[in-house]
Parts: C-alpha cells; sequence; structure tokens
C-alpha cells in the first residue's frame, strides 16, 4: 500500500465511520474505494468490514447515553443481529465469487435507493412514534435477523434497513432507535469478523486503516448528530454507490 493509497482508504474511512454513526451506508463510501484501488470484491468486502468494527464500536459508544434503559431491548434484537450476521458471513464465503460479483452492484443499487428514500423514512418514523409495540414480538425479531443476514453478507445501508424496521414495530424516540442500530450493526460486524479473521483473506493494511479512520469518524459521527446536512452526505454516498455498481456491471 503505498502513500496516496493509504491517505485515499483512510479519508473514506473516516467518512464512512461518521456517516455509519448518522446515516448507516458507510459501506458505499470505503467498499467502492477499495475496488478502485484494485481489490477484489470479495476481498474488499471482507477487509472492510473487519476495519469498519471498531468504527461501529465507536459510534455506539458514543450513543451511549441514549442506550439507557435499553438494555432488553439491545439484548432481545442482538441475538437475531448475531444469528444473522453469523450466516450472512457463511453465505459469503460458501456461495461462489462470481455469485458475489453478481449481486454486489445489486445490492449496491439497493442500498443507494434506500439512502435516497431515507426522508420519506424518517418522517414515516416520526409519524409512527406513537403507534408502535414496545418491543416489535417475533416480527421484529425476525426482520433484525434478516437485515444481519444481509449486513453479514454485504451491509450497506443495514442501518437504513433496521431503522425502517423500527419505525414498522416499535414505539420510542428516533436518537434512541439510532442507538440501538448502531449496537446492533457493530453485532453483525463483529460476528461477521470473526468468521473472517478465521477462515478468508484479509488485507491487514487495509482493515488497518479502515479501523483508524473509522473509529475516528465514528466518534465524531455520533458527536455531532444530524447537525451535518444530511442532503450532502446521502448525494455523496448515491454518487460513490452508482458510480461502484456502473464500474463493476462494465467489467
Amino acid at each position: 500500500m503505498d502513500a496516496i493509497e493509504a491517505v485515499a482508504i483512510g479519508a473514506a474511512s473516516v467518512a464512512a465511520g461518521g456517516i455509519n454513526a448518522m446515516v448507516g451506508s458507510g459501506t458505499l463510501i470505503t467498499f467502492p474505494t477499495l475496488l478502485a484501488f484494485g481489490y477484489s470484491p470479495v476481498l474488499a468486502n471482507v477487509s472492510n468490514n473487519i476495519g469498519l468494527v471498531p468504527g461501529s464500536l465507536s459510534a455506539a459508544y458514543g450513543y451511549r447515553r441514549e442506550l439507557k434503559g435499553q438494555l432488553r431491548r439491545v439484548l432481545i434484537f442482538g441475538s437475531g443481529s448475531l444469528i444473522g450476521g453469523l450466516i450472512g458471513a457463511i453465505l459469503l464465503l460458501q456461495l461462489p465469487s462470481s455469485t458475489f460479483d453478481a449481486v454486489v452492484p445489486a445490492l449496491i443499487l439497493l442500498a443507494c435507493l434506500l439512502v435516497v428514500l431515507q426522508p420519506r423514512l424518517n418522517k414515516w418514523l416520526a409519524k409512527r412514534e406513537n403507534h408502535g409495540e414496545k418491543d416489535g414480538g417475533v416480527p421484529m425479531w425476525c426482520g433484525v435477523a434478516a437485515a444481519g443476514v444481509y449486513g453479514g453478507y454485504f451491509g450497506a445501508a443495514q442501518g437504513v434497513l433496521l431503522m425502517g424496521l423500527f419505525g414498522s414495530f416499535l414505539k420510542d424516540d428516533l436518537q434512541r432507535l439510532n442507538a440501538v442500530k448502531n449496537v446492533l450493526a457493530s453485532i453483525v460486524n463483529g460476528v461477521a469478523a470473526v468468521v473472517f479473521v478465521c477462515v478468508a483473506d484479509v488485507d491487514w493494511w487495509a482493515a488497518g486503516v479502515i479501523a483508524v479512520g473509522s473509529t475516528i469518524g465514528g466518534l465524531v459521527g455520533a458527536r455531532v448528530g444530524r447537525k451535518l446536512p444530511p442532503v450532502v452526505l446521502r448525494g455523496l454516498i448515491v454518487v460513490v454507490g452508482l458510480t461502484a455498481s456502473v464500474v463493476l456491471l462494465a467489467t
């Protein structure tokens, strides 16, 4: 890894850590950046996942005040995220790499669509704050587990998926829900990272640079919350994601 590559990946990881804390789509920054420097899709995904784990943890730490009184919820949903993330990571390693090459453009496009729709999701969430059930029951747990499978396999916009689920089934303040989202994303990324470390090829230089950058970004993102213009962040994510999709489809 040369200096230019390290700086570029480091800058992308800081942005990804901050975006993950606030929006939940940071993979759309770091993953295409790794692809641009010649990493194969699977290697990029594995290294990126491992590197983003510290960033997810720092974002969760930044929202620790909003997590007060939510231990039961975190434990219940965390079990779904743990199981789902494990299944997703295994699917990534067991399915042929050609399968990943084929589905990644579609996953990125789906994630971009979710990011574009996020303002409507947020409005929907706000309207539903007083209508959801306390914990959502089995349907909510299954939805969290399914989001974990997606997150373990690829992960972009996992946070948006979770916030949409929360709006469907839970009654609570949006900031508290966002705090839980960060914890669940940490669990999914963490269990997938354990699997990848044990059995997959990892570019440790890339993972290390992303880890440092995403940790910084996660802390900053949690601190500033929603003070940064979300339209700018969404626009950047969509542009990078669409560019990556076009490049992948063309190769």
